[in-house]
């Protein structure tokens, strides 16, 4: 293992720096401008059972230190993620990939998770389960213990791959909710998403979004989200994947010393397309400075 790398669920990869779901489409796009392979991984965009058009327009805003985004998980769905956006990416990504999955229902991450761990490229399966829950009156399944238990024990049940369940922030307590994945077998914890916000237009006097609220991203939302993740690594023995504002090689280490294993890059690629390249060039430079040999060291350093 080189200086940088890391242990994901058991797999090594060469850095701990992967772009977010997202904001990193399904990484062809950007391997037009560089070598994708220097990343760590990535995870591809949320994937659902059915194809998604997403939400109405504007489903964007910029804020102060961070964006809003309401953009409603939209996909191809996963028939045709599996036949057409993984042999494109096939061509220019040579590592495992992290797979996102999203769903409305219990049965739909079953599904998609099912049909994604089939495949070779997939390496992890990360599932959100910050996506309201059409048969429990429409709480998102992260905002209890239970439901999150729910989701991980159904899709653990009909899977081989890691689990990483990606937890939502806007909850009073996210380590009840952590534990509950790990006690019902997640192989790790991805946090956070987005903060629940909304910003207004005083010309119009309307919400600025179609959708009236959106997630903030950004680097606005980066301290809740280092506390989110030593909250949650003191208190699970299974990794955890920080994200939230992360945007510079400073903060990847910031992350890690927090309890992160692996770290994610979400709102500054869209602002930078070249800043996951940036961060993990900047990396040895950022550790030689805080005297750090190796990064697997400082995990959790902080506790």
């Amino acid at each position: 293992m080189g200086r940088m790398s890391v242990n994901l669920c058991g797999i090594v990869i060469d850095n701990p720096v992967i772009p977010a779901s997202g904001t990193y489409g399904f990484g062809y796009e950007f391997a037009e401008l560089y070598d994708i392979n220097m990343l760590g991984t990535f995870s591809f965009k949320g994937t659902t059972s059915q194809p998604r058009f997403g939400n109405p327009s504007p489903r964007i805003a910029e804020t102060p230190s961070g964006m809003l985004n309401a953009v409603g998980l939209q996909n191809p769905g996963v028939e045709k993620v599996i036949s057409e956006e993984l042999p494109k990416l096939a061509k220019v990504f040579h590592k495992p990939v992290m797979a996102n999955v999203s769903g409305f229902a219990l049965d739909e991450y079953t599904e998609v998770c099912s049909k994604l761990d089939k495949e070779p490229m997939v390496g992890w399966l990360e599932v959100n389960i910050s996506c309201p829950n059409v048969h429990g009156g429409g709480m998102s399944f992260g905002t209890s213990p239970e439901q999150a238990a729910a989701v991980t024990k159904a899709v653990k049940a009909v899977t081989a791959k890691p689990v990483i369940m990606k937890l939502s922030p806007n909850v009073t307590d996210i380590v009840s909710i952590a534990k509950a994945c790990e006690e019902a077998g997640a192989d790790g914890i991805s946090l956070i998403n987005t903060m629940l916000s909304m910003r207004i237009d005083l010309k119009s006097r309307k919400p600025l979004l179609a959708n009236i609220t959106g997630g903030l991203s950004g680097p606005a939302v980066f301290p809740i989200a280092v506390r989110m993740v030593y909250q949650v690594s003191k208190t699970v023995n299974i990794p955890v994947v920080g994200l939230g504002g992360v945007s510079s090689a400073q903060d990847v280490i910031e992350m890690m010393m927090a309890g992160a294993t692996a770290v994610q890059v979400g709102a500054a690629n869209l602002v930078n397309p070249f800043a996951c390249k940036e961060i993990i060039e900047n990396l040895p430079a950022v550790m030689d400075k805080y005297e750090i040999e190796n990064l697997k060291d400082i995990i959790g350093g902080a506790h």
